[in-house]
């Protein structure tokens, strides 16, 4: 530590007290000091793919090496301006805004520096610097870490779409981040700031102390030292698509396209004993462990068994059919036309009417096996959402399934976009891995036909595949999901859908 202080001006944050700070407020400088990297690319990158697509994000590759030479031999604020005007020049701000709301929070919580993350979080009114575009850091910032004050770029807007410059007084480096933290504050600065880099040091020395964080490389934060767990994310991308990363998605993206044609070919027209093989031909592993039960006999006047999934992605039921050996019909809370009309099984809608549903399930199950994920939306973190009740009064043969899924490149599912692709998403990353794991089948004095209600059972399925996944379980529910990704209920009124059938011709 003292090295650092011969070199530097400011001691080393591990210098920083923690006591009696509740009343005062710290000031921080976000890329290389509140998050571990310096490199804004995989955020912009994320930006531009998630809300313009592919080509968006080529665009982006195109320009990024002119970024780079201008940062490294202009100014700073060029070479972010050039990143900034590729990413979302054109773009509607409400795409942006989703994409900052849904997608980022997820990738900025994965970076966050332990020891800045230590000294900020003793602070009563928390300030964050940074030179990326406000609209980018803010909710992440407000919604996780309870910062108070944000001092970002801020962008140009033109009838609400970006025109990819930027409003005065310009990128936020050196001295602007400096004069705009004056501005905010005035004659009161921030007891304490803390920084990273030599163009921390403007705004370091309004504040009363400052403090520097090493340029060591270490480990993020880990996800259970997070202030807030991240349950919902949404976002295409399952890495943090650096350079490298980027590119290798812009080039695999038509390979991927037309392997995922093949494996989505190979589910829906192939017989289902032989999907398993086909899959693993095509570079998919389906695992499969614990023991299914026999095919219900209808000679024998027995009902169906009913599978109680959790829920990963719209394919689980399809993988539970593959592990099977044989197809098994589900119901479904929502499911696209084409998802439908690609599947090898039966899917059946649910209506939301509780009565109306109930019917139903019953009947489908006088004709055999069924799958239902009663989560009525899938959920990627490690956690299992509010299983609905429902199931639990129709029979007492059940049967839960733990279902996991590993992707590589692409997530399988989505709030916000087209639920259409999403088996197509899933199928193109390059060795997609499904886990089917049979539990045993409900004992009967577990059942509501042995005096427990339909909640009891429920929860209690919920619990014993929560332990055997590992997973926490939650009382979310789909409308806590799209309330937080897309901001509604995910629910489309009736109404809505007529216009939408019209317009598209269905």
């Amino acid at each position: 530590m003292g090295q650092m202080d011969d070199y530097h001006p400011f001691p080393a944050i591990q210098k920083c007290s923690s006591n009696c700070r509740e009343n005062q407020t710290v000031a921080v400088n976000m890329d290389g000091t509140l998050l571990c990297g310096h490199s804004l690319f995989p955020y912009f990158a994320l930006v531009a793919f998630e809300a313009g697509g592919v080509f968006r994000l080529l665009f982006l590759l195109l320009l990024s090496p002119l970024a780079c030479f201008l940062y490294c031999f202009v100014s700073e604020a060029a070479g972010i301006q050039v990143l900034i005007f590729a990413t979302i020049s054109g773009m509607r701000v409400t795409d942006v805004e989703s994409v900052a709301r849904a997608v980022l929070p997820k990738f900025y919580a994965a970076d966050l520096h332990p020891e800045t993350w230590r000294a900020f979080s003793t602070f009563g009114r928390r300030c964050v610097l940074t030179a990326t575009p406000r609209i980018m850091v803010e909710p992440f910032l407000k919604d996780y870490l309870g910062v108070d004050i944000i001092i970002g770029t801020e962008i140009s807007t033109w009838h609400g779409r970006a025109t990819g410059l930027v409003s005065w007084p310009g990128v936020l480096v050196e001295d602007t981040k400096a004069d705009a933290m004056m501005e905010v504050f005035g004659e009161k600065m921030p007891e304490v700031g803390l920084g990273g880099l030599e163009t921390d040091y403007p705004f370091m020395k309004l504040c009363q102390e400052a403090y520097l964080i090493s340029q060591k490389r270490v480990a993020p934060l880990k996800r259970h030292q997070l202030p807030k767990p991240i349950v919902f994310h949404d976002g295409r991308l399952v890495q943090r698509p650096t350079p490298l990363t980027a590119l290798l998605i812009v080039l695999w993206i038509p390979v991927g396209f037309f392997l995922a044609c093949l494996r989505v070919a190979a589910g829906s027209l192939l017989p289902m004993p032989w999907v398993y093989y086909a899959f693993w031909a095509l570079g998919m592993r389906v695992i499969v462990k614990g023991t299914p039960p026999p095919p219900a006999q209808q000679s024998a006047n027995q009902s169906g068994v009913l599978f109680i999934c959790s829920h990963r992605t719209l394919l689980d039921p399809i993988f539970l059919s593959v592990a099977l050996g044989r197809p098994i019909a589900a119901v479904t809370y929502s499911v696209s036309r084409l998802s439908e009309f690609l599947s090898p099984i039966k899917t059946v809608r649910l209506s939301r009417d509780r009565s109306k549903d109930a019917a139903m399930i019953e009947e489908l199950l006088k004709e055999g096996d069924l799958v239902i994920c009663p989560e009525g939306t899938t959920c990627r973190e490690p956690f299992l959402l509010r299983f609905s009740s429902l199931f639990a009064e129709l029979t007492d043969q059940i049967v839960p399934v733990a279902m996991e899924n590993r992707m590589n490149m692409f997530h399988g599912t989505t709030a916000r976009g087209w639920k259409g692709m999403d088996p197509f998403y899933f199928f193109m990353n390059p060795s997609p891995v499904y886990e089917v794991t049979f539990l045993n089948k409900l004992p009967a004095e577990l059942t509501c036909t042995r005096g427990k209600s339909s909640h009891e059972v429920a929860n209690y399925i919920q619990r014993i595949i929560a332990s055997a996944l590992s997973y926490e379980c939650t009382t979310l529910t789909r409308k806590d999901k799209y309330r937080a990704l897309a901001g509604n209920d995910g629910i489309v009124d009736s109404k809505l859908k007529v216009v939408k059938r019209k317009i598209m011709g269905c």
